[in-house]
């Protein structure tokens, strides 16, 4: 099977102030045509890392509700994000 290359691009970026974990939420768009809303930027022990979408089951554990399916496609996703946090403004649509 042969790699595809998908585009990505950050469509919101929102910055949280504070001292908590979680610094921003984005959207992201997906080859222009899907938008993925509610990705988190987190700090983590381990540094800066992307969290996926996630809602509350009925038995009180979270889920995400989208999952890269490769290591790859995580790791394109993670780059995508945190170069665009790394950036000074942010984007609101």
């Amino acid at each position: 099977m042969a790699t595809q290359t998908v585009a990505l691009e950050v469509k919101r970026m929102a910055r949280l102030n504070g001292d908590g974990t979680v610094k921003a939420f984005c959207d992201v768009a997906i080859n222009g045509s899907f938008l993925i809303k509610s990705l988190k930027v987190v700090n983590g022990k381990n540094g800066l890392f992307v969290s996926m979408p996630r809602e509350q089951g009925k038995n009180g554990q979270w889920y995400d509700t989208v999952a890269p399916l490769t290591p790859a496609a995580k790791a394109h996703l993670a780059r995508v994000v945190l170069e665009a946090y790394s950036k000074k403004e942010s984007l609101v649509a």
